[in-house]
């Protein structure tokens, strides 16, 4: 073979590698994507076929996932009920954001292990709407401010059709509110003001920064509340996180808030994702209902 032949030969064969590496590289991508869009929502976890546009909030017509107890269907026992936000990432990895807190498997594994259960409602967000569902008082820079009417509408119009429904345990001892960031916001707005409806509040990395509007909130309505609260943030979801919560159970303690209701936990190394608020959840039902 020639020196001309050897190159041209060598030049080939290393394009044909580069084609086929490239290849290779796009089945791969193609297997993640595939991967990536499987759904991990277990058999027991369902949307509803009904709808809800919720009046005065926005025309956006909200999802909502029901996570039954495995044992429901073979039983006639009434369920106490968990109340949650940002339904898309709760369940299903496939309509995360940024993956999912399982909530189905944890569940369906504490009931393998203890026979407890429980029924979990969650609400899809509004998507670009979410800031304003979330937040109960508006923000200079970010808006919103209708959190008010999303709470009432879980209280007056969601929780009776859930009732009626479904065999559950309709008393506010029985009632459990969580959320995660503004969802936590709102989960600590909703369970303080309607403390009738919920005795138990999951407030995960809350957002209390949006509003110093939640300190007087806190002082008028901590005061007569007897709830049960599990603060989570992680360590570097920055400063700012933190003493956010920090000075809410303060004034809560300030006001007379029973200091034995109050569980606060800084997570180490914890940042602001799915994946801490998941690793929190069954410690904080596990508080919040005694278990």
């Amino acid at each position: 073979m020639s020196r001309i032949s050897r190159l041209i030969f060598i030049c080939l064969f290393v394009i044909n590698s580069s084609n086929a590496q490239k290849s290779e590289e796009k089945k791969e991508d193609i297997k993640v994507k595939i991967t990536e869009n499987f759904s991990t929502k277990t058999n027991n976890v369902t949307i509803l076929k009904n709808e809800f546009i919720i009046k005065n909030l926005n025309d956006i017509s909200h999802k909502i996932w029901v996570y039954l107890p495995p044992d429901y269907h073979q039983s006639k026992k009434n369920y106490p009920v968990i109340y949650m936000h940002d339904a898309q990432n709760l369940f299903d990895r496939k309509t995360s954001y940024a993956g999912e807190w399982e909530i189905d498997e944890t569940l369906n594994t504490l009931y393998k292990k203890t026979g407890k259960s429980f029924i979990v409602i969650g609400i899809e967000n509004g998507g670009e709407k979410r800031i304003e569902e979330y937040t109960p008082w508006p923000n200079r820079k970010y808006g919103g401010g209708k959190g008010a009417i999303y709470i009432d509408f879980i209280v007056e119009t969601l929780k009776p059709y859930i009732d009626k429904k479904y065999r559950t345990k309709p008393e506010r001892k029985a009632t459990a509110l969580i959320g995660s960031s503004l969802g936590g916001l709102i989960s600590y707005y909703g369970g303080l003001k309607h403390p009738k409806t919920f005795s138990k509040i999951g407030a995960f990395s809350t957002s209390f920064w949006f509003s110093a509007n939640v300190h007087s909130f806190t002082k008028e309505k901590g005061a007569l509340n007897k709830s049960r609260i599990y603060f989570i943030v992680g360590e570097k979801e920055g400063r700012n996180m933190i003493k956010g919560t920090e000075k809410t159970i303060e004034i809560l303690k300030s006001v007379g808030f029973p200091f034995k209701n109050i569980t606060k936990k800084i997570v180490p190394e914890g940042v602001h994702n799915e994946a801490l608020w998941k690793s929190e959840f069954l410690n904080a039902i596990t508080f919040l209902y005694k278990l």
